[in-house]
């Protein structure tokens, strides 16, 4: 088997979902490792992959780890073998910690979000010389490239990575309810107001890709008009600040998850 997914959760899901449509791997070369024989089985007939139990883990060329990382101090003797390469979705959980749960230093660490499902994932990869002499680097490369964007940074950057990509699903989720809150407060039904948040969120994404975001903010707030007005209270209740204190904490919530292992 070329892949091992153990724990599929959402976003092990979306991952597995994006390599088999992308045609990265066949089902054939893939398969499940789950927290029972009964999850196992169910997750290997819902995608037509393989059942794995543990002691076939070092049969694998590779294996994804999509595992809580409260669950892994007690998973990893179960599955660590030392010809095999491992990449990590866990946050907080570094490759020195894995080298030394494992046995092993072929390991790649990768962050991505939850735009996965979509394939619109912004994913951060790290792997030390080891995993890249083996191959599993680009092996991951080419592997989060099936769902979104891959962008490789150092090790120390991981945290913060978390804290801003991979949270910012949650953190945009919550402006826009918080827009279509203030269109129903003015008198906008509940259903058109969800839809113009999550269009408004949408398209300014892709301005976005095109402009900076002072610029495009410039653009739209004219002299006197409603726009600058709007700002004026976002930058009276704090929305810059909060957003920042936002990254921040999840950022020190990833390195504390790092120190409880």
């Amino acid at each position: 088997m070329k892949l091992v997914f153990v724990g599929l959760g959402k976003m092990g899901r979306s991952i597995l979902r994006g390599v088999l449509e992308r045609g990265f791997l066949l089902p054939e070369e893939v398969g499940v490792l789950g927290r029972s024989p009964e999850r196992t089985h169910e997750l290997a007939q819902a995608f037509g992959i393989r059942e794995v139990r543990p002691e076939e883990l070092g049969r694998a060329e590779r294996v994804l780890i999509a595992v809580q990382p409260r669950d892994f101090p007690a998973l990893a003797p179960l599955i660590a073998h030392p010809l095999t390469g491992y990449l990590s979705i866990m946050a907080g959980v570094s490759t020195g910690v894995l080298t030394r749960r494992l046995g092993t230093r072929r390991i790649v660490r990768a962050m991505p979000n939850l735009a996965a499902e979509i394939g619109e994932s912004s994913t951060a990869l790290f792997g030390p010389k080891e995993a890249e002499e083996a191959g599993d680097l680009a092996f991951a490369r080419s592997l989060f490239a099936t769902v979104g964007d891959v962008y490789e940074i150092p090790e120390r950057l991981f945290d913060a990575f978390t804290g801003m990509s991979a949270s910012a699903p949650a953190y945009l989720a919550v402006v826009a309810e918080a827009l279509a809150d203030g269109g129903v407060k003015m008198g906008i039904p509940r259903a058109l107001a969800l839809k113009l948040a999550a269009d408004a969120l949408a398209a300014t994404g892709e301005l976005l890709k095109r402009t900076h975001p002072a610029r495009l903010k410039d653009e739209v707030a004219s002299p006197g008009g409603t726009t600058i007005h709007g700002l004026f209270a976002l930058e009276a209740k704090g929305l810059r600040a909060a957003l920042m204190e936002a990254v921040e904490r999840a950022t020190l919530r990833g390195q504390a998850l790092g120190e409880e292992e």
